[in-house]
Parts: C-alpha cells; sequence; structure tokens
C-alpha cells in the first residue's frame, strides 16, 4: 500500500509520541492485568481454610436458614444460599460480617453449617486481598491514587492508546509486505526492538483495539449514562438502570428496633427455585442465591438476585450473569444480565464487559488473555525502548558526543525503574503472601509493593547508564525465581494448593527468561 511519505511520518511521529507518553501505565496495566484473569483462583489459594463440618444437602438449606436466624437475627436481612459449593463459597449459607461494607473489593463472610448433630455451626471467612491489590493496581495504570481518580485517567490513557494503535497502523502499511516477518536478531540493538515491536503488535492488533475501546467505556461509563440519565429519564424515576443494587444500603431493620425477620416459609425453597430456573433459563446453571429484604411502608420486600454461568453465552461479571427472581413464585423478573436472554442493547453492553474480561470459553480462553497480556506489557516496553534509541542515535548526531539530554535521560531511567519494579514488586506479593496473616491484607500489598517499586525507581536514577538495566533486570529476575523456594516452604507449612504450583512455574520461567536477556545483552538500552 503506497501512501504519501509525509503522511507516513506524521502518523510515525504521533505513534511515537503518544506511545511514550501511555506506554510505562500500559506496561503496569497489561502486566497486572494478565495476572488478574486468575484472580479468584489467586485468592482461593491464599485464603486461610475455613474448619466446617459438610456441607448440607440442598433439600435441608430451609433448616439451616431457620436455625441461623433464630440466633443471627440480624443475618436475615442480606444473606445467600450457594448452590454450588467450591472452595471459594465452601458453606450452604453465609451472609457479610459488617452488613455497611461498601467497594467491590474482597469482604468477610460469616460461613454456616449444620454438625452432625443438628446444631450450627460458624467460622468466618477472610479472604486475600493481595489478588484484589493486582487487580487494582490493574485497573488503575499503577497510579496511587483514589479510585475515581486513577479511573478517570485510565481513560485518558486508554483514548492515547486507541490513538497509538492507529497510527502505529498507518506508518506501518508502507513496509508491510517487506517487514511483516523480518525479525533481525543477528543486527543492532534498534533493528531488532524495531522487528519485535512491529511483529507483536500487527499480530495481536484485534485484542489491543477490543482492550482500548473497552477500558474508555469502563472508565467513562457511569458519566455517560449520569448525563443519559439526565437528559432521557422521566421526572421522578432514579437516573441510570442498576438492577445489580449495592447491597447493604438498605436493611429489614425498624428504624431504632431490631432486624425484622423475612417469613422464609412464604418463599419457595432453593431446589424449588432451581427448578423454575431451569424451565425459564434451560442451561443456566446457578451458583447462588443471594436475599435482600428491605424495610418499606409497613412491610417488608426480600428481592432475590440469582448469580451463575451458561458456557455458551458471555457474561457480564469476570465469572457470573445475574437474573432477579420473586423468591415467592420463582419468575424471573429481569433479564437484563441474563447469559442468552439479553434485549440486544444489553447484550452489546455485555459483549464489551465480556472481551475485556475473557468471561467466554472457559479457561483455554483465559490463558489465551494472560500471554496476550504478557505480550502487551512487551510491547510497550519495545515501544519505549525504540524511542529511546532513536532519540541517542539523534542527539549523538547533534551533538556529536555521547552525551543525552536530560529528557532522554529521565525517560530512560523510568523505563527501567518503572518496569523492574512493576514485576519486582508482584514478585515479592506472592513470595510474602503465604505467610501474612490472612494471606495478606491490602495495605500490606500496598506497603510491599511500592516500596519495591519506588526502590528500584530510585535505584534506576542512581545507576550509570550501562549498568541501570543490566543490574535492575536481575533483580526482577532473582525475585521472580525465589516466587518458587518460597511456595515450596509454603506447600510444606500446609499451604499447597495447584495454583501454588502453576504462580511458582509461570514466575520461574519469566525469572529465567529476564536473567537469560540480562546475560545475552538483549535488554541494553545502547546500540
Amino acid at each position: 500500500m503506497k501512501i504519501r511519505p509525509d503522511i507516513v511520518q506524521v502518523y510515525r511521529e504521533v505513534h511515537s509520541w503518544v506511545g511514550i507518553l501511555c506506554g510505562l501505565f500500559l506496561f503496569v496495566a497489561f502486566y497486572a492485568g494478565s495476572i488478574s484473569m486468575f484472580e479468584q483462583p489467586l485468592q482461593n489459594w491464599l485464603t486461610p481454610k475455613v474448619s466446617l463440618p459438610a456441607p448440607v444437602s440442598v433439600e435441608r438449606i430451609p433448616d439451616l436458614v431457620q436455625k441461623a436466624f433464630a440466633q443471627v437475627p440480624e443475618a436475615s436481612t442480606h444473606y445467600t444460599i450457594v448452590m454450588n459449593t467450591d472452595n471459594a463459597r465452601p458453606a450452604r449459607l453465609m451472609w457479610p460480617q459488617d452488613p455497611t461494607h461498601r467497594g467491590h473489593g474482597p469482604q468477610n463472610f460469616v460461613l454456616a453449617a449444620l454438625s452432625s448433630t443438628g446444631d450450627l455451626v460458624t467460622d468466618v471467612r477472610k479472604p486475600s486481598e493481595i489478588p484484589f491489590f493486582i487487580d487494582q493496581l490493574h485497573e488503575q495504570v499503577g497510579l496511587p491514587l483514589p479510585h475515581v481518580v486513577s479511573r478517570y485517567v485510565m481513560g485518558c490513557v486508554a483514548l492515547l492508546y486507541f490513538l497509538a494503535l492507529v497510527s502505529g497502523v498507518v506508518a506501518f502499511l508502507p513496509a508491510l509486505k517487506k517487514m511483516l516477518f523480518a525479525v533481525r536478531l543477528d543486527t543492532g540493538a534498534r533493528k531488532v526492538w524495531l522487528d519485535l515491536h512491529n511483529l507483536l503488535g500487527f499480530f495481536s492488533l484485534p485484542f489491543h483495539v477490543i482492550i482500548a475501546v473497552t477500558a474508555v467505556v469502563f472508565a467513562f461509563h457511569e458519566p455517560v449514562f449520569t448525563v443519559q440519565g439526565k437528559l432521557f429519564q422521566p421526572q421522578g424515576e432514579e437516573a441510570g438502570h442498576n438492577p445489580i443494587r449495592r447491597h447493604g444500603q438498605f436493611g429489614g431493620r425498624e428504624r431504632g428496633g431490631a432486624p425484622v425477620v423475612p417469613n422464609i416459609a412464604e418463599q419457595l425453597p432453593p431446589a424449588a427455585i432451581m427448578a423454575a430456573l431451569q424451565q425459564q433459563a434451560p442451561g443456566f446453571v446457578a451458583d447462588t442465591l443471594e436475599y435482600t429484604t428491605q424495610q418499606g411502608k409497613g412491610k417488608n420486600k426480600t428481592t432475590l438476585r440469582v448469580a451463575g454461568h451458561d458456557d455458551r453465552y458471555p457474561m457480564r461479571g469476570a465469572t457470573n450473569g445475574f437474573a432477579m427472581v420473586d423468591p415467592m413464585s420463582g419468575k424471573i423478573l429481569s433479564t437484563d444480565y441474563l447469559p442468552g436472554h439479553q434485549s440486544a442493547g444489553f447484550a452489546a453492553l455485555t459483549a464489551f464487559f465480556a472481551l475485556h474480561f475473557g468471561s467466554y470459553g472457559g479457561l483455554p480462553v483465559r490463558w489465551g488473555y494472560y500471554c496476550l497480556g504478557l505480550g502487551g506489557a512487551f510491547l510497550f516496553y519495545t515501544g519505549n525502548r525504540l524511542w529511546i534509541l532513536a532519540r541517542q542515535r539523534r542527539e549523538q548526531k547533534v551533538t556529536e558526543a555521547a552525551q543525552q539530554t536530560r529528557g532522554t535521560w529521565i525517560l530512560s531511567c523510568l523505563t527501567s525503574g518503572c518496569i523492574a519494579g512493576c514485576m519486582t514488586g508482584i514478585a515479592i506479593l506472592f513470595i510474602c503472601a503465604p505467610f501474612l496473616p490472612s494471606g495478606g491484607h491490602y495495605n500490606d500489598a500496598l506497603a510491599l509493593y511500592y516500596t519495591a517499586f519506588v526502590m528500584c525507581l530510585g535505584v534506576s536514577f542512581t545507576l550509570p547508564e550501562r549498568l541501570r538495566e543490566p543490574l535492575l533486570f536481575s533483580v526482577a529476575g532473582c525475585t521472580n525465581v525465589a516466587v518458587a523456594p518460597a511456595l515450596l516452604l509454603s506447600v510444606a507449612m500446609g499451604h499447597g494448593s495447584p495454583q501454588a504450583v502453576c504462580v511458582a512455574v509461570i514466575t520461574m520461567g519469566l525469572g529465567l527468561l529476564l536473567l537469560w536477556s540480562v546475560r545475552r545483552s538483549v535488554c541494553k538500552i545502547s546500540a
């Protein structure tokens, strides 16, 4: 394809400058995002196991619920019945330990079961917050700022990211046929980085377009919905459509009195709810039944949200779709987020979420997203390397000396420090997590990660050019390799699981790759 050289040069300049502005943010987002594809399995591994009797049968759930409400009336305002128990939800009945909990982070739950003699047995499950912290790194592009502020910064970065993709494609088109499969590993550093950057960028382009567009939607959907609600919502109605209500805002409690326990006898038992769902939505597998009781106008109102999955369709959540159901009759009241039963508009919205989260196609798609996420992180690293090499070469021609300008030096230090700091910080989280109380709290993760990150950044600004990246990447490589023996020690202490083995193997491979790259001088900045 022929494009005028001056036009290609403009797009190349746009691609370079836009890429350098958002490259480091995107590296952290993609590196942490690839790990957060397995946030729930990692949380299950790091969370201490609870000691409870075996879950009761589905038929005995009403008996369990009645005994729990008799001893803990507060549980009746918001509780969850688990239809498919697993490591994350090992009991049939659970309710939040703190009903006033806000936000979307991990929450402590009280789990309830029946002993062999029929007595109520409870325990508290305190989930590890380290996987959630890694996911927040992804969402906030590594910025330790309030979530709302970071989200809008992430949206702006995503817009720049999309602009970089478009301009990069236009700049690459004239050389597409000649340069597509050219990987000249035996030439200068600049050509190596250029070939790897072009190869990765071209073949993962659809994935990157999806991530860029969906990230913009996630960042700015609330302001858009707010404006839409004010412009088009009838007077007196609540702006925006939010069938997935935040629990904890209401409670089945008389003002100033004790909680009002709902009459469970009036509700269909869970087994009947499951049968009704199968008739109305064949193929949808219900995982949990979440009940919330509200007090209003002199009577209680109980709502039921059913979370589940249907492997044939994409899902609104990372692992689940949802349906609002009448607890008295089992009739589905809202299918806005029910897989396979949505309107065209909500199906399109769900597609945005599913394409970003990889919540379709099962485990193979998640592993594919993990590999593409790591490849994306490497793509942004190669982009920064190219920009620095080009600037260094241009400055040497102008000044006829090896001295680089302050701007190039600062960006070189930031690139080495941020990338090594991100990889080192996350590796340290995995080393420490099995030995921290409750698998690590959010503040523990915050302190560990940013201590490692700031230290790497500080070292980057103090080391000379020829030592900076080899030393920092050696530290990152050794830290990742050290995850494996740390996890073996945790296995010996009783924290063994398939997830621990996977983490150990992956971090060991990444660490050895980093050490090999240092040995082979592949990571050197200077040409």
